[in-house]
């Protein structure tokens, strides 16, 4: 069984509702909850999905051990840099498939050794799952925090050895991958972090003991959260708990901000999915890249 919390993310994630087109089949989908990252995406993934290609870059797949365990990870960088400004990209519930690394190739364009760490490696492959709550179930549900904090760390230590600078580390995150970004922001050593649409409140367990409300007043990195008005898995009320949170606490706390893009649904970054919105990812990623420069990433 899922819990409330992960019920309410694969609800935000099934493409339903949120958009004008194709609504009939997306609440068909709804009303299933057994539709695959893979037969979501294929309907618009040819239209809208960028490519990024890979010339002038080191890309690839690497990894890292932590705790006795090959972690594998993807990575791209410009082609024999070193000293290079570090970001964690961190995945949505689907795992570190092309989107995520698409992503990464963005930022090593942008002149980043970016790094995308399989975080669910030791519970399972999300992408031989073709239903969503059975991902949910059997993968994700088993995912402590702590084993992902570790693995981020692996994962800084991985990019200092290998052409990173330690001292310039910035994580970003979606969906799933947001939340992580503001405990792993309370947690290890970046500078920054931008976390796309992550969930901010919860229930606590024994593998996800805190919630970013829960350690917002002890940050350690200022983050910038961005936010879609329409997202049905993110109500805006969490939005203001996470405000105020925030303003209680550290100076990186309170120098946190926050954007809200109007009509923009959950996952408006992925641009494989019918929840994209080309105005609000392009602008979310230009501010990204000025976030983390204005707080010395690069």
């Amino acid at each position: 069984m899922l819990n409330d919390d992960l019920h309410t993310d694969a609800h935000a994630l099934l493409p339903g509702r949120t958009t004008d087109a194709g609504a009939t089949r997306r609440t068909a989908l709804q009303a299933a909850l057994g539709l695959g990252y893979a037969a979501a995406a294929a309907p618009i993934m040819a239209q809208t999905a960028i490519a990024t290609p890979a010339d002038g870059l080191t890309a690839g797949e690497v990894s890292f051990t932590v705790n006795g365990f090959k972690v594998p990870a993807y990575r791209a960088a410009p082609a024999g840099k070193t000293g290079l400004p570090v970001v964690l990209v961190i995945q949505e519930i689907f795992g570190v498939h092309e989107y995520i690394a698409d992503t990464c190739r963005r930022f090593a364009k942008a002149g980043y050794l970016a790094i995308a760490p399989q975080l669910y490696a030791r519970q399972g492959d999300p992408s031989q799952y073709t239903e969503i709550a059975k991902l949910m179930a059997e993968v994700v549900s088993k995912v402590p925090d702590a084993q992902v904090m570790a693995d981020l760390d692996g994962a800084v230590q991985w990019a200092a050895a290998n052409g990173g600078d330690a001292a310039r580390v910035g994580i970003t995150g979606f969906c799933w991958g947001g939340r992580i970004t503001w405990l792993y922001a309370a947690h290890g050593p970046v500078k920054a972090g931008v976390a796309w649409y992550g969930r901010l409140v919860g229930q606590a367990s024994e593998l996800t003991p805190k919630h970013p409300v829960d350690i917002a007043p002890i940050l350690k990195a200022p983050v910038l959260g961005l936010y879609g008005e329409k997202d049905t898995g993110i109500p805006l009320d969490t939005v203001d708990k996470m405000k105020a949170a925030l303003a209680g606490g550290s100076p990186q706390a309170k120098a946190s901000e926050f954007v809200v893009y109007p009509d923009a649904p959950h996952a408006f970054h992925a641009d494989y999915r019918a929840s994209y919105r080309k105005e609000a990812a392009e602008d979310g990623w230009k501010r990204a890249l000025a976030w983390f420069k204005a707080q010395g990433v690069v």
